[in-house]
């Protein structure tokens, strides 16, 4: 493959990934919505992220697996707790890195 048709596909990757992303902004920025639609609207971004979240936790390799020496579902657990009592996205994190440290280096989990 030359070095034309690398850049060629560079861009062209490029442009596939961020026009989905920016149209819509660029388009619809200009509208007002009503308050129900809004309302609607300000629940997808956490539904997604809960499904990521919970996808990636319950299925890390694919399938569902739900047993006692999943790694993920013990990090989850205290991290969901300093989530709910902190409401802090930082506290948080360094749980869920602390913890998974602390499983997977110390107990060899």
């Amino acid at each position: 493959m030359s070095e034309t048709n690398i850049w060629f596909m560079i861009i062209g990757v490029s442009a596939v990934s961020l026009l989905p992303r920016i149209l819509p902004v660029a388009f619809l920025s200009r509208f007002e919505f009503p308050p129900l639609l809004q309302r609607w609207l300000s629940f997808v971004a956490p539904a997604v992220l809960g499904a990521l979240t919970a996808m990636s936790i319950l299925a890390p390799q694919g399938r569902i697996y739900i047993n006692s020496s999943n790694i993920y579902i013990w990090v989850f657990i205290p991290t969901l707790f300093v989530a709910i009592k902190s409401r802090s996205l930082f506290l948080s994190l360094l749980t869920g890195i602390g913890s998974m440290a602390i499983l997977y280096n110390i107990f060899s989990i």
